[in-house]
């Protein structure tokens, strides 16, 4: 019996492959990545890891823009599943405490002309009974998440994660997103799923296209060129292949939303 748990055994490891895998990231990402760690290393006193601290940030970096599973993680770099989930959970939350906060994003962006605001939905594995998280408007489960871009379309900030079902406006209240823009006096273009907003958020004329007048439809195709480079920034975002479709723990999501929004600001500095 004992030869046959053995033989089992090797025969699952064989069956095991292991493959090598691009990962299209700037290199100035994985240097700031491994200094992160190399720091967070030193700080708690850590002296000795099964991988180095490049090649943790590696291994995160893999997970977050290729969205390999643990199980290949492990696979790829001759670690157990449970540390190759322990490796990228420490450097997720590393990453997430160094992404700006709204009050900052804005604050920054105050020097720019305007501000493109838009929500995005962040697909999730759920069953039809987790109402909260069905967004009717995608006819799919997922978290909802708030961007703003600037005049280029480039990625500014992104917000904490909430449930599919909480729409737009809502959400943009929520995380404050109205009344930051509006103490800072930057106007702000969005659709017309902020209408009622107020504050310095601008939405096009409301009503069907053939009742609008001239001027209005004139108006509403104008604001429509703008916003539309808000488009860039939620491609930026889910250029991260991790958020295309995620598995994890909804409580997670914020942190690896906050975790790309910090490597992207690193990477394009």
């Amino acid at each position: 019996r004992w030869v046959f748990d053995q033989e089992n055994r090797l025969h699952q490891r064989l069956r095991m492959l292991v493959y090598p895998s691009g990962v299209d990231v700037s290199s100035s990402a994985l240097r700031f990545l491994t200094q992160q760690l190399r720091r967070h290393r030193r700080a708690i006193g850590s002296r000795w890891r099964r991988l180095t601290a490049g090649r943790q940030a590696l291994l995160t970096l893999a997970h977050l823009r290729m969205g390999h599973t643990y199980a290949q993680l492990a696979a790829g770099f001759g670690i157990g599943t449970t540390t190759a989930y322990r490796y990228v959970t420490e450097a997720v939350e590393l990453l997430a405490a160094l992404a700006p906060g709204l009050t900052d994003a804005v604050r920054t962006a105050s020097a720019k002309a305007y501000l493109i605001l838009d929500g995005t939905l962040l697909p999730i594995d759920r069953i039809a009974a987790d109402r909260p998280f069905y967004s009717g408007k995608h006819k799919k489960h997922g978290m909802n998440v708030q961007i703003l871009a600037d005049p280029f379309g480039r990625l500014l900030w992104a917000s904490p994660a909430l449930p599919g079902a909480v729409h737009d406006i809502r959400a943009a209240r929520e995380h404050g997103i109205i009344d930051a823009l509006a103490e800072a006096d930057v106007p702000c273009w969005a659709d017309k799923a902020y209408r009622g907003t107020g504050g310095t958020v601008r939405i096009p004329c409301w009503g069907r296209w053939e009742t609008l007048s001239t001027g209005q439809q004139a108006v509403n195709r104008s604001h429509a060129k703008i916003r539309a480079l808000v488009e860039q920034a939620v491609a930026t975002l889910k250029s991260w292949r991790l958020l295309r479709r995620l598995r994890c723990s909804t409580t997670r999501i914020t942190s690896l939303v906050q975790a790309i929004l910090t490597l992207h600001l690193t990477s394009s500095e």
